[in-house]
């Protein structure tokens, strides 16, 4: 049979036919499972499945997640007391000591040609059953004294046999490794097999873009990966592994913004400058240069014929809003109609109340149609819409609602789009002949995350703060300091001011010592009688928790207590404290949205974390040492991972392999240009050198086939 190189690419090759015997593998294939291979078997091949390697691809794709420099060790005989040090060593003695208080210590006694070295690991008697004399083991950690000189490792590493010399003066790469499967066999095997399989895994990136973007070949990054000769050898070949993970998404990406563009034509709207500069003109503050940057991309985006598709990302109080209102009016001064869909009510008449005095001079006046409006009220509004006596409306899901219709919508503004179904926001968009489409979000993730979720849309970043907003100071407080933070948030309330309090659970749970929020709320009710205190969480039924928020909006609450329920959504300019109880259990961008509730009028404002837990102190003084969304979000990414980031509280993101951020940022920019340059020349990848391409990402998100079938 003929070689495929794009089945070849995607791991799809024909199966044995059924009844032959396993061991009857007549050529070595990227399917072929692993099992298969000399020294693997059928046990093996089960701990292997645990790691996700079932094929030869999978294997030769298992990539080491770290590297040790055995070039660079210290000798033992020249490790000094207060040094923090890497050694490789032999066992020559163990054993396990147990201590006065029933503390039970593994010593190791290590010995290189320098000299010999102690080593202790207290509590860790279970090493006992690991580490045996002769073996070949590396310890990394700093040097004391303690009866002599002696290492107390925080990583033990086990190389081999003492007479192992394939790793000595090496760089030694680290799999990652399962029970019953170390990562010395792990790296046994793949060197065992390593020539056999780079040579049947074709080079599908054409060499002219290899070229282009000084990439090694697919062969070289392999080897580079696998038996590297220095550090920067093995992360070059890494880099480029990571340029095809990223290619295939941002190749996913780019096709899915062509179809989007190209499925149907835009509206061309011009500029006539006159609704736009009245706003201008009536602003009471300057736009930021941000604010005038995003609304130059959009009016670009407006008058092509191309539908546009683009995303605001915008930290607290940057003005998203406005920049979105002057979107809106273009659409109007052109003849169109322009709806905004926030996900919440109380969201929703924010808006309404904002862009009312906003258009107030221009002699607009804006609709508002939201669930819990009496029906007859519903039936003119639906009217005044069809008819197009409104040209601006605000309102939530009701704006899906089959029997809205509009005479001539020609843009859609989506504000926290995320808080929507795919099917909401895709209903809206249909109300009319393919509007433009604005979505907005308050929640800043790095760049690199958003080239992996948003990479099908136009962005514009909004980071700076219009002036007159006061300033957001924060500060880390322990328990010991309650009872001064919690007067000074009923002093706050005393001079008319107003407060939220946070807490992470609703109520008292046996199993977490957390002060739960319905307790907080009754305790501060029993204290301070003289202080209105609210009460909103997640269980409560919406119309109960709106009515709660309306009466803090409008001052008729003044501390609210609260769990994440108002982390987005509330704009209450009179609220200048925030409390936030057990800080750790937040990420950081989550705290950063809620610090975003206070800050929003002209006085100073305070963010007080009140935190019991000695571990984090590092990770919450970071946190209030900058208000900068996005470095927060960097921080986030740095401290938690991308797995988790994108996990239940930024749900949509793209689990990678080999590529690593915020450190491979860069390698997203060349992956991004690459994909533009191959869809560019061949949109739907169907030329005989872009196929093997096209499989491979196909075979890796199975559902951009229906991207592809569009000429």
């Amino acid at each position: 049979m003929a070689r495929d190189p794009a089945r070849a690419a995607a791991g799809h090759w024909p199966r044995r036919p059924s009844g032959s015997l396993p061991f009857a593998v007549p050529q070595l294939r990227l399917d072929t499972p692993v099992q298969f291979l000399k020294g693997i078997g059928e046990k093996r091949a089960e701990a292997f499945a645990r790691l996700g390697v079932a094929s030869v691809q999978d294997l030769l794709f298992h990539v080491p997640h770290r590297y040790i420099d055995a070039s660079s060790l210290t000798p033992m005989a020249k490790a000094r007391i207060g040094d923090d040090v890497a050694c490789v060593g032999t066992v020559i003695s163990k054993g396990v000591l147990p201590t006065r208080k029933g503390l039970r210590i593994f010593h190791a006694v290590l010995r290189d040609q320098s000299g010999v070295l102690e080593c202790a690991w207290p509590g860790q008697a279970f090493l006992d059953r690991v580490v045996t004399p002769g073996q070949l083991v590396l310890v990394a950690g700093p040097i004391r004294f303690y009866h002599g000189r002696q290492m107390a490792p925080r990583e033990l590493l086990v190389l081999g046999d003492a007479d192992d010399a394939a790793v000595a003066g090496r760089i030694i790469p680290v799999y990652p490794a399962t029970e019953g499967l170390s990562h010395k066999q792990i790296r046994a095997i793949i060197n065992q097999h390593l020539e056999a399989m780079v040579a049947i895994l074709p080079d599908i990136l054409p060499e002219p873009l290899r070229t282009r973007f000084n990439l090694p070949s697919l062969a070289d990054a392999l080897h580079a990966v696998h038996r590297p000769t220095s550090a920067s050898e093995a992360e070059r070949g890494r880099r480029r592994l990571a340029v095809d993970e990223l290619l295939d998404l941002q190749l996913m990406l780019a096709r899915a913004r062509q179809v989007a563009r190209a499925g149907q034509r835009g509206t061309r709207f011009v500029v006539h400058r006159t609704l736009t500069t009245q706003l201008r003109e009536h602003l009471p503050w300057a736009l930021t240069s941000d604010q005038k940057q995003a609304i130059r991309e959009i009016f670009e985006d407006m008058t092509k014929a191309e539908r546009m598709h683009r995303l605001v990302m915008g930290d607290v109080g940057t003005g998203k809003t406005v920049v979105a209102l002057f979107a809106m009016l273009l659409a109007l001064e052109n003849g169109y109609q322009a709806a905004l869909m926030a996900p919440t009510e109380l969201l929703a008449e924010q808006h309404h109340q904002t862009l009312s005095k906003l258009v107030a001079p221009l002699g607009l006046v804006p609709e508002l149609l939201l669930g819990r409006l009496g029906a007859a009220d519903k039936r003119a509004a639906r009217a005044r819409l069809q008819d197009g006596d409104t040209s601006l409306v605000i309102g939530t899901h009701a704006l899906v609602q089959e029997e809205v219709g509009f005479q001539r919508l020609g843009l859609v503004v989506i504000d926290e789009q995320h808080r929507f179904g795919v099917e909401q926001r895709a209903a809206l968009m249909h109300k009319g002949d393919a509007p433009d489409v604005l979505l907005l979000t308050a929640t800043p993730i790095p760049r690199s995350l958003a080239l992996t979720r948003f990479g099908d849309l136009d962005m514009s970043i909004l980071k700076t703060r219009p002036p007159g907003r006061g300033a957001v100071r924060t500060a880390l407080r322990t328990p010991s300091h309650r009872n001064r933070v919690f007067e000074f948030v009923r002093a706050a309330a005393r001079e008319g001011r107003q407060a939220y309090v946070v807490l992470p659970v609703i109520e008292e749970s046996e199993r977490a010592d957390l002060r739960a929020a319905e307790t907080m709320a009754t305790e501060l009710t029993a204290k301070w009688p003289e202080v209105r205190v609210g009460l909103v969480h997640g269980r409560l039924k919406a119309p109960e928790r709106d009515r709660v928020m309306r009466a803090f909006r409008d001052g008729e609450v003044q501390v609210l207590v609260a769990t994440t329920v108002i982390e987005v959504g509330i704009d209450v300019p009179n609220a200048t404290v925030m409390v936030i109880e057990h800080p750790e259990r937040f990420g950081l961008a989550q705290l950063h949205q809620l610090r975003g509730r206070v800050g929003r009028g002209e006085r100073e404002s305070h963010c007080i974390l009140l935190t019991a837990s000695g571990d984090v102190l590092e990770r919450l003084r970071a946190f209030t040492q900058t208000n900068d969304g996005f470095k927060i979000a960097e921080l986030d990414l740095e401290e938690r991972g991308r797995g988790d980031l994108l996990g239940a509280r930024q749900s949509g993101g793209v689990d990678f392999k080999i590529a690593r951020f915020p450190e491979d940022t860069d390698l997203l920019g060349e992956a991004r240009a690459l994909a533009r340059a191959v869809l560019d020349a061949d949109p739907t990848l169907t030329k005989r050198e872009n196929k093997a391409l096209r499989a491979r990402a196909l075979a890796r998100y199975p559902r951009g086939e229906v991207l592809f079938r569009v000429g």
